[in-house]
């Protein structure tokens, strides 16, 4: 269970390495296993939003590549962090582990659908003057194969997101996810409305 509340930053944890066992609650099933836990540490979100006023998009976003302003808490969360920033082009990376599985033993879609859409709106956000901003309209996601955390192995996500089509109202852009072999797991499709200061 994460805690909104000021504390020191931890050592990183190694990809793919396992969460942390802890005491089982009363009435849990010991043929379950260990229960595991997973600590989420953030920074105050008005402070990246306050620099995002002040920027153009493309400058924001490499703001964020540079370290000079801090990460959304949904990064933290999923653990990925922007890596490239040009104009209409974007890259992540992300560490999956085992806390973003679904009940058969795989890394849930909707991660991945998180980091196509958050690639694709960065994307488009890079074209974005001062004052302007964005939002998703709508996101496609065609899954190509499964995501699984391999313990002992490189798991990292590469996501790349770039605009196909910008504009003063909508923009649209692709995306896709690959495996740490480089192979498709998943593309997107997603259209973006565009706002001016103040909408």
């Amino acid at each position: 269970m994460s805690v909104s509340e000021p504390v020191s930053e931890p050592a990183p944890r190694s990809a793919g390495a396992p969460a942390e066992p802890v005491a089982a609650p009363p009435g849990a099933d010991p043929r379950w296993g260990d229960l595991r836990r997973k600590t989420v540490t953030w920074y105050d979100p008005a402070a990246s939003a306050r620099s995002s006023l002040t920027m153009s998009g493309l400058e924001f976003l490499r703001a964020m590549v540079d370290g000079t302003v801090p990460p959304p808490p949904i990064s933290r969360v999923f653990d990925f962090r922007p890596v490239t920033a040009e104009v209409g082009d974007v890259v992540f990376t992300c560490e999956p582990d085992e806390s973003a599985y679904n009940p058969i033993g795989l890394v849930h879609g909707g991660l991945v659908c998180t980091l196509l859409d958050t690639a694709a709106g960065c994307a488009v956000h890079t074209t974005l003057a001062v004052g302007v901003a964005y939002t998703s309209l709508e996101i496609k996601v065609n899954y190509v194969r499964p995501v699984q955390v391999l313990p002992g192995r490189v798991n990292t996500l590469t996501v790349h997101g770039w605009v196909t089509r910008p504009g003063r109202r909508a923009a649209f852009a692709e995306g896709d996810v690959r495996d740490a072999q480089g192979r498709v797991v998943a593309t997107a499709s997603s259209t973006c409305l565009v706002m001016g200061a103040g909408s």
